[in-house]
């Protein structure tokens, strides 16, 4: 049931956060549009709660996208926010999701997008969002991938839980075992996606996120990963990697269009594949007009195998499929 589909052509289209762009992010009704809609594969971020249990959740507080504050006014830690790792799984599954909110809670992210505090949406545990898609899978004849990404590593060490250890066990207990199979495992933590491979064992495929040293993100230097020395270090542990959009491209000389930067070119030298993030039809990357045209662009001149979108359906309308 896991085997992966060599048959699907790239780039694959991988839905960030289920299809968020039309639902709440990381709700099980998002991720089965996303599949509906065609999504190769469908993305899970990866938190753990109090008693150690799994949850698909893209931060490792609970405030921007659920009424935990309401719902447990208490249980703030000192900086102010609501730590999954302080609530139980049945607590989390008893709080209300809802569309994001900026992080001072004050408006929607995505104002545009469905309507903030409507409708009845959960937090799902990561077993709920596997047991669907193979579900999904089985019913369809269909065989579309799960792609987790281990949140926050470090912070969870401390916490004293093993996140990457328990998704492992997980996901060879659901027959996500090596690189046949319709998995990706993604991480920003350099350190935590190389244990992954070396002192975890795992044969799945690994895919090294890159973010800006300025984001904060982790102890990782992503500027040194991107240089020919620091890819070729990567393709030592890890099958691919996942950058940010505007690393993959700069303006010309007149500003005026934007031209690939060697960061494609280096990684597909060293045998890695590119799966950048995010593209977003409702907030375009810089000195793109339209979403077409972003698309696009970044298949033919960057050549990209794999991109995140929040809008699968419109990304497989651009490539006709």
């Amino acid at each position: 049931m896991a085997t992966d589909n060599a048959a699907v052509l790239a780039p694959l289209v991988i839905a960030h956060r289920g299809a968020c762009g039309y639902l709440p992010e990381h709700t099980l009704p998002a991720k089965a549009l996303a599949y509906g809609m065609g999504a190769d594969y469908l993305e899970q971020d990866v938190v753990a709660t109090r008693d150690d249990q799994l949850i698909v959740l893209h931060d490792i507080h609970l405030d921007t996208v659920t009424d935990v504050a309401e719902r447990f006014p208490d249980r703030a830690r000192a900086d102010g926010h609501w730590y999954a790792r302080d609530f139980d799984l049945e607590e989390i599954r008893s709080l209300r999701a809802w569309e994001r909110m900026n992080e001072y809670l004050q408006a929607a992210a995505f104002p545009n997008r469905f309507p903030h505090q409507r409708g009845r949406f959960e937090i799902p545990a990561l077993v709920d969002e596997i047991e669907m898609i193979q579900g999904m899978n089985l019913a369809s004849g269909r065989n579309v991938g799960i792609y987790p990404e281990i949140k926050k590593p470090a912070w969870h060490h401390a916490e004293g839980v093993d996140v990457a250890a328990i998704m492992l066990d997980m996901l060879d207990a659901y027959g996500y075992r090596d690189r046949t199979h319709a998995a990706y495992v993604q991480c920003f933590d350099a350190t935590e996606t190389r244990r992954l491979r070396e002192d975890l064992g795992t044969d799945l495929r690994l895919i090294q996120l890159l973010a800006d040293n300025s984001w904060g993100e982790s102890e990782t230097d992503y500027s040194a990963l991107q240089t020919d020395d620091g890819l070729a270090d990567v393709a030592q542990f890890a099958d691919g990697i996942g950058p940010w959009l505007m690393q993959l491209y700069e303006m010309d000389e007149a500003g005026e269009s934007p031209v690939p930067t060697r960061l494609g070119e280096l990684a597909h030298e060293h045998g890695l594949a590119v799966h950048p993030y995010t593209f977003r039809a409702d907030a375009l990357a810089p000195r793109f007009s339209d979403y077409p045209s972003l698309v696009r662009w970044m298949t033919e001149f960057v050549k990209i195998d794999g991109l995140f979108t929040d809008f699968p359906d419109l990304t497989l309308r651009v490539l006709g499929r």
